[in-house]
């Protein structure tokens, strides 16, 4: 890492993946997915994160037209109110997701080091 006026410098970065239409996955979609999964909601995992209702339906949908199955399975409301489970493909993807930042964060790290600025 390099040291330029007492302040130390370090790359930083994120990772998103992208399908020939546009961003299909990224830290605040994967955040969704999480938030869905830990609530069984769609509606409180937006709240949560205060977006519309809406939007995170929106997105959910992109997600599950795009990815090769789905990530979000939604039952609709009755009595007890609807439900909406992350899948296990979900789950695979989140996972992979982190994965890769991971591996990112490792890379950044390593060229931080070497940092001739």
């Amino acid at each position: 890492m390099l040291i330029t006026n007492k302040t130390l410098l370090k790359l930083n970065g994120r990772i998103w993946i992208e399908a020939p239409q546009g961003k299909l996955l990224g830290h605040g979609r994967v955040e969704l997915l999480e938030r869905i999964h830990a609530s069984g909601s769609i509606r409180q995992a937006a709240l949560q994160m205060k977006m519309s209702y809406k939007q995170a339906w929106d997105l959910v949908n992109d997600m599950n037209a795009h990815f090769s199955s789905p990530v979000v399975v939604s039952h609709r409301g009755g009595k007890g109110g609807g439900k909406a489970v992350v899948t296990e493909y979900g789950l695979k993807v989140i996972g992979r997701f982190h994965q890769l930042q991971e591996k990112l964060n490792e890379f950044l790290l390593l060229q931080s080091k070497n940092l001739d600025l």
